[in-house]
């Protein structure tokens, strides 16, 4: 079982809506990783954003929150500078408030690793070089 595991939008969107092409996948990685996977306030609102038409999606979001199953460590107001670095960093990929916010956790979580459809992660690097540890498909 997997810990530490820092969860970004797609997947939680997958997990959530059974008519994702990636809902099996995202269904088979949560089930290798011991709870709670921990994310940042800006993928919970994308992910709510994106949910909005799916019947109880919101909920389901809350839901997992309420029960533990997600965690919010980050605090924003804490990290707002290094977010603001390397969202300049990565302005020509570009880098989203939520994207950023997950590197930055991987550098402030030790042995934390990204579970994430979105290939930018790819391109990422935390603490500047360094390659951060992703569960992602084979193929998107």
């Amino acid at each position: 079982m997997r810990k530490k595991v820092l969860l970004d939008t797609g997947v939680l969107v997958a997990f959530i809506n059974k008519r994702e092409k990636l809902h099996s996948w995202a269904i088979e990685q949560w089930k290798m990783i011991e709870p709670p996977l921990l994310t940042c306030e800006g993928v919970v609102t994308e992910t709510c954003f994106l949910l909005q038409d799916v019947y109880e999606g919101e909920e389901a979001v809350m839901n997992l929150i309420s029960r533990k199953m997600i965690q919010i460590p980050f605090q924003l107001n804490d990290e707002s500078e290094a977010i603001k670095e390397l969202m300049k960093r990565y302005q020509n990929v570009p880098m989203s408030l939520a994207d950023a916010c997950l590197v930055r956790m991987s550098e402030l979580i030790a042995g934390s690793c990204v579970l994430t459809l979105d290939s930018d992660f790819l391109v990422y690097r935390q603490n500047k070089n360094q390659i951060i540890d992703l569960i992602i498909p084979a193929r998107l």
